[in-house]
């Protein structure tokens, strides 16, 4: 799922989160019929999103860390929804394959316009970066991660993937475990680079996938 250069020190990387989502597609991971996120191993290279728009029902986000194949360990913000619907979904990742005489490649993916957005069901993203202009619904702050998703009494519950276990994640609690939860959330203009993202149901109304030469203006989504 994720990582983080440098030397990053989870009680700094708890204090500095602030409210954000993300809206990400991945085409290829799935769990059917599943709240939970899939466990596996990320590849360690970063993709990007672009969206116009991402609505979100029952938000909850948390700190955690995923791991690459080869022990890797990468600090990530969790980002989940029950579901989330996105306006003009771009997705980007660039392979460098100069070792075979290609040069870097940019793989792009679109879906969601013409009015019919990607939908998405247990939707769970691990991002490192976010631009958008947010607006959030009786949302919580500073909740300990391990109480998610002990929101009953505000009439609504968080995404059921999110538990104390951070969906077997390895979530950590406590002074560490800063988490926040809103009923609902919209974004415009989201800008976000992720490293993994698991869903129960990915709907890509109006795919179309390229493969580009380079990766430079016009490759990546941006």
């Amino acid at each position: 799922m994720s990582q983080t250069y440098g030397k990053t020190r989870w009680k700094r990387f708890a204090l500095v989160m602030v409210p954000s989502i993300a809206a990400t597609a991945m085409v290829g991971v799935s769990i059917a019929n599943s709240a939970l996120a899939a466990s596996f191993s990320i590849s360690g290279q970063q993709f990007k999103v672009k969206a116009s728009h991402l609505e979100g029902t029952n938000f909850s986000q948390f700190g955690t860390v995923d791991i690459e194949a080869n022990g890797a360990a990468h600090p990530v913000a969790v980002s989940a929804f029950d579901s989330a619907d996105i306006t003009n979904m771009c997705q980007s990742v660039v392979t460098d394959l100069t070792k075979f005489g290609l040069g870097k490649i940019t793989l792009q993916l679109n879906a969601g316009g013409n009015g019919k957005p990607v939908h998405a069901d247990n939707l769970l993203i691990d991002m490192e970066s976010l631009k958008a202009d947010a607006t959030f619904n009786q949302i919580n702050i500073g909740q300990d991660a391990s109480t998610l998703p002990g929101t009953a009494t505000q009439g609504w519950t968080p995404h059921p993937g999110v538990s104390a276990a951070g969906g077997g994640k390895g979530l950590p609690t406590g002074a560490t475990g800063f988490a926040q939860a809103a009923k609902s959330a919209s974004l415009d203009n989201v800008e976000q680079t992720a490293r993994a993202t698991s869903a129960g149901k990915f709907v890509l109304n109006g795919l179309s996938l390229s493969l580009k030469q380079g990766d430079g203006p016009g490759n990546e989504c941006y």
